[in-house]
This record gives C-alpha cells, structure tokens and sequence, in this order.
C-alpha cells in the first residue's frame, strides 16, 4: 500500500500544472467557498510530540490549521517541504498554525530523536506530532505521504491534497480560508516566497521514467535481482543492469526493509532515466561509512548529487536520504553504482526526480 500510495502520487504531480485554473477560482472575489469535507479527525493518539506540547483541534478553534502528514525519509515530502515552510514564515501572523504529523515508513524513523535531527537539519521548527502507531493517519483516513489537510477557524477540514504539486491551489486554500476566519485579516498581497532548492528543488517529472524501487524483500518487486535469497548472506558478482533493475556485488544479506552489505567493497548498481537519483541509507553499527559513486563507470563531475562531491565521494552519516546525482544535461539512461569502504552499510529506497 506504501509503495502504491507513492505510485500513484507520482502520477499525481504530473497533473500539478491544473493548479493554476484551481487558484485562480479561489482567489476570485465571490468566488464558491471551499466545501466542507466529511471528515472529523483527530490529533488524539500521537507517541510524543516535538517542537510543542501536545495540541487538539478543538484547542486551536479560531485558527487555520494546515495539517502536514510526512516521513523523514521521503524524497516527495522532501520535496513539499519548502512551501510547508514558506507558509508558515509568511501566514503565522495572520493566523495559520501548521503541524506536522511524522508517520513513519521504515523501522529507523520511529526513533524520535532521529526526528528530532531531521527536524534541525530541515529548519522545520512548527510543532510535529509523532504519529508512530498510525493513529492521527487513521482518524483523518489519510493515505500518502505527504498529504496535507486544510482546516477552517471552526474545526473543519476544507481542503486536502494528495502528493506533492498543486502548491499554489494549497497556498489560496491558506489564504481564503485566513480571510473567512478574520474579515480584518491583513493577508499578503503578494504569494510567499518559497526557496526549494538542492533536495527541495521541484523535480523534473516530464523526464522521469525511473519509479521508486525498494531493495528490501518486504516491498522488493521485478526489479529486484533474481539471485538474491532473503536473510541469507551471499556474494554476488556484479552485473550490468538492464533499465530500472539493480544488481549488487559483494557480500550482501537482503532483510525486509533494506540489503546490508556484509564486508567491505559492497556496491549496489542501477540502470536509471531521471535527473536526479536519491538513495535512503544508513549503517547497522551507527558508525559513518565513506562510498564512492560512479556514473557509467566515471565520477559524476558536475552531475554530483549534494551528499557527494564532483569525484563522487560520501559519507554515509545516519539513516536518512541521500541525493547522489543531479543531471546538469540532457536526461538520458545511465548506470548507476555506488562502493562502500566497509561492511554494515545499509540501502533501503531508490528514488528519483
């Protein structure tokens, strides 16, 4: 379900270009109120909370409340996460309280204070309720990440999207709903000024013909090697993969969520087409684990990712995601690898945008 709710919201994106006719209705003078939808969710059943206390719904009536589910680990929540965040700076005076609800996709991101890191590193300083147990997820029946909800001054949810994209249509949900909620509001004339750029950037859709691939058993489908056999240790010879397939090299053990690499020199290939190339990683002592990245068997150059230099070396420095190539050029097929110096690395996700 995780995988197909990333699918369809790549597909999603690809529809961003509406948003455009959508924002101009809402922004018109008289147009038609945004519709109440049949929702009556809850922020009740969070495991902790960071950057705040708890909050309730009914303890924020009178505000407009933009509710943000996401994971630290996702390349699309990545992604919305500069609006989210242009919003907040832009709208917080005139009313809107945004709160992030962190659930959760891989075993690593139910640790808090791994959270709480990302939280820091992504200047994100709005208050986030960890939703480990899916329970703010369930009470509003949400079904991706990201999602973001719109909820008026009287506790009720007006708006939704699904994915990323659509940022202006969400920013005019913002500022319509701020303006039925105080008729003196002084909301900005001019839209927020949003800075997505390096991980954040907007990604390039039209030239994508690399989806999600997860190298773990649990999600791991036809792209996964055929010679690859769950919990179990094996070497593997490198190969030349074919588009959108991968092959490892080096001892290897393939567990649910992610492969693990068992001695030193592991690599992991993939045949991509994609401007950028993004890679979850980790390592399963906690210790950094310096790599090496090649495109078509030569350094990246200019085509570096920002977690890796022109001669494409890295440091892997905690669970989190990685971006490893950014196409300066025309998108084309190449192969991807990437060598680790010691055991105990670990790859869960490729992505791409």
């Amino acid at each position: 379900m995780r995988t197909l709710a990333r699918t369809l919201l790549l597909s999603l994106a690809l529809l961003a270009g509406a948003a455009t006719a959508s924002a101009a209705r809402l922004d018109t003078p008289g147009g038609a109120a945004l519709p109440v939808e049949p929702l009556h969710p809850s922020l009740a059943g969070a495991t902790g909370w960071l950057n705040s206390g708890p909050l309730t719904l009914e303890g924020l009536r009178g505000k407009v409340v933009l509710v943000d589910f996401w994971t630290y680990s996702c390349i699309n929540c990545l992604r919305t996460l500069p609006y989210v965040r242009a919003w907040e700076r832009t709208y917080a005076s005139q009313g809107l309280v945004v709160i992030g609800v962190h659930a959760p996709e891989f075993e690593f991101e139910h640790d808090p204070q791994r959270v709480r890191k990302a939280l820091m590193d992504l200047d994100a300083d709005w208050p986030v309720a960890i939703d480990d147990d899916f329970a703010i997820w369930k009470s509003f029946r949400n079904q991706a990440w990201p999602a973001l909800y719109f909820i008026d001054a009287q506790g009720r949810v007006r708006h939704h999207q699904l994915g990323e994209g659509n940022y202006a249509e969400s920013e005019q949900a913002i500022r319509r709903l701020l303006a039925e909620a105080h008729a003196d509001a002084k909301v900005p004339p001019a839209m927020a000024a949003v800075d997505a750029r390096g991980i954040g950037a907007p990604p390039d859709f039209e030239h994508v013909r690399s989806q999600e691939t997860y190298l773990g058993y649990a999600h791991a489908d036809e792209a996964a090697p055929p010679d690859v056999l769950p919990d179990r240790t094996q070497r593997h010879v490198p190969g030349m993969p074919r588009l959108n397939m991968w092959t490892l090299g080096g001892g290897w053990v393939q567990r649910p969520e992610f492969v693990e690499a068992t001695e030193a020199g592991g690599t992991i290939a993939m045949r991509f087409h994609a401007r950028d190339l993004h890679l979850v990683l980790g390592a399963a002592d906690g210790r950094p684990v310096p790599f090496r990245i090649t495109i078509d068997g030569h350094a990246p150059g200019r085509d570096h990712g920002v977690d890796v230099d022109e001669q494409g070396r890295g440091v892997v420095s905690g669970e989190r995601l990685y971006q490893l190539v950014r196409e300066q050029d025309a998108v084309a097929d190449h192969t991807f690898e990437i060598r680790f110096d010691r055991a105990d690395a670990r790859a869960w996700v490729f992505t791409f945008g």
